[in-house]
């Protein structure tokens, strides 16, 4: 990615924040296997500054979308307050392999570290932090890959609202659902959701959507895809709300959905 490409993808410019869309595959900080990040592409995004930006919160490698930057310092610490105190609303789109049966609903699960020497990989643990996820049906469909048949079951005034049910394993603080219907090994049922995350975990979506029965498709380390070669993480930093100017409204910016998730958004319904 060269300068002109990461300015190709800004969303939104004032004179403290910024907001762009983020390539899924693109990590935002240096690791210690290197690589190119965001990090070494800050410099394209100054616009006269004599600093550049820096990302306000986190965002994985694999997921796409809206990611906050902070021009200078004093915008930088503000917008961290914000997201300290839950001002900022982030949503996110998620497909998702299975679905639940009800159309919205809350996750209410604590999450810790699953080893001491990988920080970021995460378990459910009763003994770990409070984390909440609030979620709400955009769609779904009824693949058949062997027939290539796509049936889109979407809300909002797109196709029905004819629920599907999903073989859901129970959980604690999840969902109780009912026995679904008998499932032909050819079919695969997908659900677009729209995530919020109340609270701010490592990988909070991934486990949350796993740990409820419907894990997020491409998923390598919490879903089914394979480490490599797999669809893509279906993960999409949708939009961010952020009222940064007490005597204005909140600004509303929204990412357009990634190419790699396109096929399956469309298939539920959702373009």
């Amino acid at each position: 990615m060269n300068a002109e490409e990461i300015v190709s993808r800004l969303l939104y410019r004032d004179a403290l924040m910024l907001v762009i869309d983020k390539p899924a595959g693109l990590p935002v900080h240096p690791g210690p296997k290197g690589g190119e990040t965001l990090f070494h592409h800050l410099d394209a995004l100054r616009f006269g500054l004599p600093r550049r930006p820096e990302a306000a919160h986190r965002l994985d490698k694999d997921t796409s979308g809206c990611l906050i930057l902070g021009r200078h310092p004093k915008a930088i610490a503000r917008l961290n307050e914000m997201f300290k105190k839950g001002e900022i609303d982030k949503v996110y789109w998620a497909v998702v392999e299975g679905g639940p049966d009800a159309d919205e609903g809350e996750i209410d699960l604590p999450l810790a570290p699953k080893s001491p020497d990988r920080g970021w990989w995460m378990k459910v643990d009763p003994k770990g932090q409070p984390s909440l996820t609030q979620w709400r049906v955009l769609g779904r469909s009824h693949t058949s890959p062997l027939r290539g048949e796509i049936a889109p079951q979407a809300r909002e005034g797109v196709g029905n609202e004819t629920s599907v049910s999903v073989v859901l394993p129970p959980h604690p603080g999840a969902l109780t659902r009912s026995d679904p219907p008998p499932q032909g090994e050819d079919e695969k049922r997908f659900t677009l959701l729209e995530l919020r995350p109340i609270t701010g975990r490592t990988h909070q979506l991934r486990v949350h959507c796993q740990a409820s029965g419907f894990p997020i498709l491409g998923d390598p380390i919490y879903g089914t895809a394979p480490r490599f070669g797999g669809p893509g993480l279906h993960l999409h930093a949708r939009s961010v709300t952020v009222p940064l100017y007490p005597k204005k409204s909140p600004i509303l910016v929204e990412a357009p959905v990634p190419t790699h998730m396109r096929e399956r958004v469309e298939a539920c319904g959702a373009l």
